[in-house]
């Protein structure tokens, strides 16, 4: 079940350093270096910190096409708020074309393989393209968030694209990311207040209910250990955070 206590200002206060410290070490070892955001919660900590103490760390999203207009609408208020601009990285219009034609607009519900190649198509093309000539990139992972997440490294290398891939927010709890959001009255998707802890693409993304795993919304019809979109595969080799 999901860490939902809220830290003390003080435990709060000594995260944050901790955030900073390891974000400003990432820097110092690695660069060009980029983050990928989705916009969810977690990301939204994380840009909050990068734009806040001027981190040299591009900020990059996936436009799949279809993600909730909420989504679409955050990542202007976003770069409004933080004066910066998000690069987009969306899918071939021939690729998606192609899937159209083999699988049908919404062909992911028929099978796991159908909706790992909308994933295909949609995600992990752009993601390519988007961590091209990078020394590393940013993930807002917390390894509490699903069963496919748990043992995750803070640092693991990357052998699919050839670069390190971090993720500093891997041992925050829940509790400590809304207390950080709320502290510092940082700008979230209106989807969470709504039933919904993890965002992706509109037609793949349900409100959860009580009890239910924080994971439960994203790909529902398939079993747990299949849900994730083929951009977090478990690496070979993990190291400790830099």
């Amino acid at each position: 079940m999901a860490d939902r206590r809220a830290p003390t200002p003080e435990q709060l206060a000594a995260r944050e350093r901790e955030l900073v410290e390891r974000l400003r070490a990432s820097c110092r070892a690695y660069s060009p270096i980029v983050f990928a955001t989705s916009l969810g919660v977690e990301d939204m900590v994380l840009t909050e910190v990068i734009c806040r103490e001027r981190l040299p760390i591009g900020l990059f999203t996936l436009d799949t096409g279809r993600l909730p207009t909420e989504t679409l609408a955050l990542i202007e208020r976003v770069e409004r708020h933080y004066d910066i601009r998000i690069t987009r990285y969306a899918p071939r219009p021939e690729a998606v074309a192609d899937y159209v034609r083999e699988y049908g607009i919404d062909g992911f519900y028929d099978s796991i393989a159908a909706r790992r190649a909308c994933c295909r198509v949609r995600k992990l093309e752009p993601l390519g393209r988007a961590l091209a000539g990078q020394a590393a990139w940013i993930t807002g992972l917390r390894a509490a968030q699903s069963v496919t997440r748990v043992g995750l490294a803070p640092r693991a290398w990357d052998a699919e694209h050839g670069l390190e891939k971090l993720s500093p927010l891997i041992d925050w709890s829940e509790g400590e990311v809304w207390a950080f959001i709320r502290a510092h009255q940082v700008p979230y998707n209106p989807l969470h207040d709504q039933g919904y802890p993890s965002i992706g693409c509109a037609p793949c993304t349900r409100a959860i209910t009580v009890g239910e795993d924080i994971r439960a919304g994203r790909w529902w019809w398939e079993q747990p250990e299949t849900r994730e979109c083929g951009l977090h595969r478990r690496a070979e080799h993990d190291a400790p955070s830099p």
